[in-house]
């Protein structure tokens, strides 16, 4: 079973605390920090039928939807369920009753989808080279906010320095991308509410 590994903040405080201790609280800080730096194991996952059917029809779907990346973490997922729950509950994982349509006709990607989450999750900005569906070719400095997935398409929502608004990019319609380090000077928190108040992911554009 997995372990938890030493918890290096109630060390850093162990010396700081236990001196202001009397000796019978002394102690029993000792024991509870000896407990907790050898780790204990972790009890089974805890999971009802119905929350490990909607955890599998969920990977179900990544697997068939998603980039390759998020595809075996959704795998690896349902083999973590199936490794933590009980014996009994094991079936849900390896036989479930729902099922997720696979993707058809997909439109394949054309930028790295992990290093755009990498992006989005460190408030970067990416530069494009991006053709509409008219067959505009353009270059962009985005801030991007989110990647939805769609049936056939991932759409990458963003912050468009030459628009200066919010757009939406197929990421099927990429030429090119550039990953900067460049921060952009909003915070991400503020940039994604103001995102949601605008309804770009219900009302895309491209151009």
């Amino acid at each position: 079973m997995d372990k938890f590994p030493a918890i290096g903040v109630l060390s850093r405080y162990k010396e700081r605390l236990l001196p202001t201790c009397c000796q019978h609280r002394q102690e029993i800080f000792r024991e509870i920090f000896q407990q907790i730096e050898k780790g204990f194991d972790l009890p089974p996952l805890m999971l009802t039928p119905d929350e490990i059917e909607a955890a599998v029809l969920g990977a179900q779907w990544v697997i068939g939807h998603a980039d390759p990346v998020l595809a075996r973490a959704a795998e690896d997922l349902m083999a973590k369920i199936a490794d933590t729950v009980p014996e009994r509950l094991r079936p849900f994982v390896l036989e479930p009753a729902s099922r997720a349509r696979p993707s058809w006709a997909r439109e394949p990607d054309r930028i790295d989808m992990a290093r755009t989450r990498s992006q989005i999750h460190e408030g970067r900005k990416i530069a494009l080279r991006y053709r509409d569906e008219h067959g505009r070719d353009s270059e962009r400095t985005i801030w991007p906010i989110a990647i939805g997935y769609h049936e056939a398409v991932r759409i990458l929502a963003a912050w468009c320095e030459l628009r200066r608004d919010f757009r939406s990019f197929r990421t099927d319609r990429v030429i090119e991308a550039d990953y900067l380090e460049e921060k952009y000077p909003e915070r991400r928190e503020a940039l994604r509410a103001k995102w949601r108040r605008s309804l770009v992911w219900e009302q895309p554009k491209d151009v």
